[in-house]
């Protein structure tokens, strides 16, 4: 599978999250704790918003994270108050740059760790379901930018958690008219440059790890002496396949079958249910 993390608040040097944290990105893609394999090596992506309310930024490699120089140059000198990162165990697919996340969509952004079960199987009649106009733009032949497309298809733009509850729907739907049992396992991250709306879900009910990081208003009382928490908005928030680090207080698990939303304002965390589309 894979591990991913998703900044958004203060605008930082993608260093300070990606590198510095002594359980970082970067140091799960050598050594995951909580993954189906302890390396993630097959390739990665970082994708970033400058704050102009632009398209955003990727990169991506088929390279692992941990000896990147790239990687490495870009952490120490872009800034941005959005970001996703993700290291990719492939589940199948080929190890090809088209197939890294994070996948970009004019504004959008979406990231993916888990799988399409026999994706195979599906694989043609899923790709049927996408918007003509839309089609075109899958460079890859992952299943998650499959469901990606299919999102955008069912109104990401106008209702992001309706959207991918009805991608979910169908890929059930027709998962289990092929005989498959679980069709569906997913933790994924997707954002329009404001908000980011985290999912937690699978056919089973034993979803892939995710966890959110606490408000930064509470971690400032509880740990005092920390200065990055002094640097840092109250509306600073982190969601990560694993956590960072040990602080106490830090990491709270997303429930099972459940999504949040990070945005201005109040966030919020709600149940997730898939659809029929």
């Amino acid at each position: 599978m894979c591990r991913w993390l998703a900044y958004s608040g203060t605008p930082l040097l993608l260093d300070t999250i990606l590198y510095k944290p002594a359980h970082s990105l970067i140091d799960q893609s050598l050594h995951s704790k909580l993954g189906v394999e302890t390396t993630n090596g097959d390739g990665f992506g970082v994708g970033w918003y400058t704050g102009d309310g632009g398209a955003p930024a990727v990169l991506r490699d088929v390279g692992p994270a941990w000896n990147n120089r790239n990687l490495r140059e870009i952490a120490d000198h872009v800034q941005s108050p959005l970001f996703f990162a993700h290291i990719r165990a492939s589940t199948g697919t080929a190890v090809q740059q088209t197939n890294c996340h994070p996948f970009r969509h004019g504004r959008w952004l979406w990231m993916h760790n888990g799988s399409i079960a026999d994706f195979h199987l599906i694989r043609r009649e899923l790709a049927l379901l996408v918007d003509p106009v839309l089609f075109n733009d899958i460079e890859g032949t992952t299943d998650s930018e499959m469901m990606f497309y299919l999102a955008v298809t069912f109104g990401l733009d106008q209702d992001p958690p309706g959207a991918v509850a009805r991608m979910a729907g169908i890929v059930e739907r027709i998962g289990r008219e092929h005989g498959i049992e679980f069709p569906l396992q997913m933790t994924v991250a997707v954002t329009d440059g404001v908000s980011v709306w985290a999912f937690r879900y699978s056919s089973m009910g034993q979803s892939r790890s995710l966890f959110y990081s606490s408000r930064v208003d509470t971690l400032r009382e509880l740990h005092p002496d920390i200065a990055f928490l002094q640097e840092v908005s109250d509306e600073t928030r982190l969601i990560v396949s694993e956590p960072l680090g040990d602080l106490p207080g830090a990491w709270n698990e997303v429930p099972e079958s459940s999504y949040g939303v990070v945005q201005p304002g109040a966030d919020a965390l709600l149940p997730f249910t898939p659809q029929a589309a």
